[in-house]
């Protein structure tokens, strides 16, 4: 018997989207933006036309204003569960490992905004954190999204069932990320403003003892499992 295949390694998830999505004059929705870095990268490699980045963060959505403008991307506040824009405005939405940070009662109404404003036809790509690995075995300590990430993937599902989508493709790879220190890791991962985390003294020391398990002259490097699946909207 052969030995099953390695998951891919993917370092710069647009290329994924590229080979999966046809971009090319794409008008796009980021729903969770984050720093919008994903969409940056988007415009700034002229793979799609616009990009409308929205975060229900406002923390985050105020830096989001104060960084240097990109043509093409704007900002808005707001959440996928109530999405400010016109039914099928755009081509392709996104959403980076941000369904499983909508609430579990609002995930059938945000798959059912994203179907609204993409045009019939128009994409959703939502990757999503696998909950395995290492590097989850850390994170999980002060911030346990095991029932998040599952209803996440349960309204997927529902929502190809209720004709809202149609199931094209379920991709599983490995995104590595990677950490000078434990300082590094603890300012990226446990200073975030979108989630409410445990950072009591007795939590950050065992997430330190666990992450310097993984610390070398190097860093801590890790490969995170992710899935993306890739949906179509349904034609009325």
């Amino acid at each position: 018997m052969s030995a099953l295949a390695a998951p891919r390694v993917v370092d710069d998830e647009t290329r994924l989207l590229a080979e999966l999505v046809p971009l090319a004059g794409a008008r796009v929705v980021d729903l969770g933006c984050g720093a919008a870095e994903f969409s940056r990268r988007l415009l700034e490699g002229g793979l799609v036309a616009s990009v409308e980045a929205l975060e229900v963060d406002r923390v985050q959505h105020a830096r989001n204003l104060a960084a240097p403008a990109v043509p093409g991307l704007a900002f808005g506040e707001g959440g996928a569960d109530d999405i400010p824009f016109a039914e099928g405005t755009f081509d392709l939405a996104l959403m980076l490992k941000s369904l499983h940070h909508v609430p579990p009662a609002r995930l059938d109404r945000a798959l059912d905004e994203v179907a609204r404003v993409l045009r019939p036809g128009g994409w959703l790509y939502a990757s999503e954190p696998v909950f395995a690995g290492d590097f989850n075995e850390i994170m999980r300590i002060f911030h346990d999204e095991e029932a998040a990430r599952a209803a996440a993937i349960d309204a997927i599902a529902r929502s190809v069932a209720r004709g809202r989508f149609e199931a094209l493709a379920q991709v599983h790879f490995v995104a590595p990320i990677a950490f000078r220190d434990f300082a590094d890791f603890e300012t990226r991962m446990m200073g975030v403003t979108h989630s409410a985390l445990d950072r009591s003294g007795a939590t950050v020391a065992r997430v330190r003892e666990r992450f310097d398990r993984h610390l070398g002259p190097a860093g801590a490097r890790f490969d995170r499992p992710m899935r993306v699946d890739l949906l179509r909207k349904m034609a009325p």
